[in-house]
C-alpha cells in the first residue's frame, strides 16, 4: 500500500473507535489506499477476518496480502448482498471514510480536482454510465439548479444554471476548464477555489449518487452489526454528516424516533462519545483532513 494513495484520516481514532475484538469480523467500505484497513489488521488475531470495499479499480492495486482479508470490488451500498456471498450476515465493526481519495483528486483525468484541466468525469467507478459530462450538458436548468444548490450549497445556483444551459447551446461544455470558463462571472478572484470546489463537490455528489448511497448505507448498519458492533463513520461536509448524525440519533432520516408502547424511544444505534475532529497536528501534514468529522456509533 502506497500512503502517496491515501493519507488516511483520523486512523487511529477510528479505529479505537470499534473496539476491536480479536476474533471478530469486520469491514472497512471504502478500502481507498487501505490504511485503516491495515491497522484493523494489526489489531485482529489470527481467527479475525476483514472484508474492504472499494468501487474504484485503481483501489485494487493496493489489496493486501493476507488470509484474514477480502477485497470486494464494488460498491458499498451493497453490503449485505455481498457479504451474504460470502456467508457473512453479522459483523462486529463497520468503518466508513466518505472522503475522495487522494489519489483520485491527484489523477488529473479522473476531473476531480480543481487544480487541472480534465474531461468532465468525476466517476469513481468508471462503469457507470453517468458523468460529470452527462449531468452538466444533459440535466435541465430545474434540476442542475438543484444539484447546485442541494449538494454545493450554492445560494446563487440558479443563475448558475441558466449560464450552464446557455453556453452548453452554443456547443457543449467538454472539459474542466470549459466549466470554469463558463461560470467565471460567479468565480472572484479571492473565492474562485472555494467556490469551484463547492462546484465540483454538487457535481462530483451526483454522478456517484453519493446521498442515495450513504442513505442505503446506514440503513443496512444496524441489521449488520451484532449488539455491541461498532460503526466507525468519517464525514467531510455537512451534508453527509447531518445525514449520519441523524441516523444515529433517531434510527431514520426524517421525522420523530419510534417508540414503544411505553413511550421509550426505540431506535437501533446509540453514539459513543463525542464528535472527534482531526488535531492541528493532524491538519499540518494532511490538510485534506481539515473538514472530517467522526461519530461513532454502537449496536444496542
Amino acid at each position: 500500500m502506497s500512503s502517496a494513495y491515501h493519507n488516511p484520516v483520523l486512523l487511529k481514532e477510528s479505529v479505537d473507535g470499534l473496539n476491536i475484538k480479536e476474533d471478530g469480523v469486520y469491514v472497512d467500505v471504502t478500502f481507498g489506499g487501505g490504511g485503516h484497513s491495515k491497522e484493523i489488521l494489526k489489531r485482529l488475531g489470527d481467527s479475525g477476518k476483514l472484508f474492504a470495499f472499494d468501487q474504484d479499480e485503481d483501489a485494487l492495486q493496493n489489496t493486501l496480502d493476507d488470509d484474514r482479508f477480502h477485497l470486494i470490488n464494488q460498491n458499498f451500498r451493497y453490503l449485505k448482498q455481498f457479504l451474504k456471498f460470502y456467508g457473512i450476515r453479522k459483523v462486529d465493526g463497520i468503518l466508513a471514510d466518505f472522503g475522495v481519495s487522494s489519489h483520485q483528486f491527484d489523477e488529473a483525468d479522473r476531473g476531480f480536482s480543481i487544480r487541472f484541466n480534465a474531461d468532465l468525469d468525476m466517476r469513481m467507478d468508471r462503469n457507470n454510465q453517468l458523468s460529470a459530462f452527462q449531468v452538466v450538458n444533459t440535466y435541465s436548468q430545474e434540476d442542475l439548479a438543484s444539484v447546485l444548490f442541494q449538494y454545493g450549497e450554492l445560494r446563487n445556483a440558479n443563475a448558475m444554471a441558466k449560464t450552464i444551459v446557455m453556453a452548453r447551446s452554443e456547443e457543449p461544455i467538454k472539459t474542466t476548464d470549459d466549466l470554469k470558463k463558463v461560470l467565471s462571472r460567479f468565480l472572484p478572484k479571492m473565492k474562485e477555489n472555494k467556490i469551484l470546489a463547492q462546484i465540483y463537490q454538487a457535481i462530483r455528489i451526483e454522478v456517484n449518487q453519493e446521498i442515495e448511497v450513504l442513505k442505503e448505507f446506514l440503513e443496512q448498519v444496524p441489521e449488520m452489526l451484532n449488539e455491541g458492533g461498532r460503526l466507525s463513520l468519517i464525514s467531510y461536509h455537512s451534508l453527509e454528516d447531518r445525514l449520519a448524525k441523524r441516523f444515529i440519533r433517531a434510527g431514520k432520516f426524517d421525522g420523530e424516533p419510534e417508540k414503544d408502547f411505553y413511550g421509550n424511544i426505540n431506535v437501533p444505534l446509540k453514539k459513543v462519545g463525542k464528535l472527534i475532529v482531526p488535531s492541528a497536528e493532524e491538519i499540518a501534514i494532511n490538510n485534506r483532513a481539515r473538514s472530517a468529522k467522526l461519530r461513532i456509533a454502537e449496536k444496542i
